[in-house]
């Protein structure tokens, strides 16, 4: 995927939620997960997703049916805090899985980054 992009929440007590510029397509709910911390300003998070597959036709959608479900995705990321707390980089992998439950085509690594939402800022980014 090019450009995606996520807001991830960071709970006290260890759970994380997490949404991106791709739950739209197709619609999927936001991801759910834990974190901790792993070290001096490094921290391991690991965040759920299901998916869904497009109907295969508008009589689908007539007959009830619709986006059902098509497995899931979970990312393990590792996450170096700077040392003033308002930025990140971190190394993803993503595992891609079936509605079986068994491994799918799609998974891979990645790296990112990160900055804390600031009040104050007219642009996000």
């Amino acid at each position: 995927m090019q450009g995606l992009e996520f807001l991830l929440v960071f709970n006290l007590g260890g759970t994380m939620t997490e949404s991106s510029n791709y739950d739209g397509a197709p619609p999927v709910p936001p991801a759910y997960g834990i974190w901790k911390q792993a070290g001096p300003n490094e921290y391991e998070a690991r965040y759920d997703f299901y998916v869904t597959k497009p109907p295969s036709g508008i009589d689908d959608i007539v007959k009830g049916g619709g986006w059902l479900p098509a497995g899931r995705g979970v990312f393990h990321e590792r996450i170096t805090l700077s040392a003033d707390g308002q930025t990140y980089t971190s190394r993803i992998h993503y595992e891609a899985f079936g509605p079986d439950g068994k491994p799918a085509e799609g998974g891979g690594e990645g790296k990112g980054s990160g900055a804390r939402l600031d009040l104050g800022a007219r642009d996000s980014k």
